[in-house]
């Protein structure tokens, strides 16, 4: 087996599964979503601050995403690790 189709295959592969932290992510967001729509149920008076929480949780919650993404991306066009063979 050539070294390189070995390495190339297994860069495919780690960047599908680096992608998959976008649904955890996802998942994540929903759940926050939720529970700040019933935190603001309970509480309509303190809507602001829920809500700020909420979408700085939700911020920090999609850089996880983005840094799957960014890995992805490296592995599939910038691979570093073909330079080595």
């Amino acid at each position: 087996m050539d070294p390189k189709a070995f390495v190339l295959g297994c860069s495919a592969l780690g960047a599908g599964i680096a992608v998959c932290t976008g649904l955890g992510a996802g998942m994540g967001q929903g759940v926050a979503a939720g529970k700040g729509a019933e935190a603001v149920a309970r509480q309509p008076e303190a809507r602001g601050a829920i809500m700020s929480t909420m979408l700085l949780g939700d911020a920090i919650a999609e850089t996880t995403a983005i840094y799957g993404l960014v890995v992805s991306m490296l592995l599939l066009f910038a691979n570093p690790l073909v330079g080595k063979l």
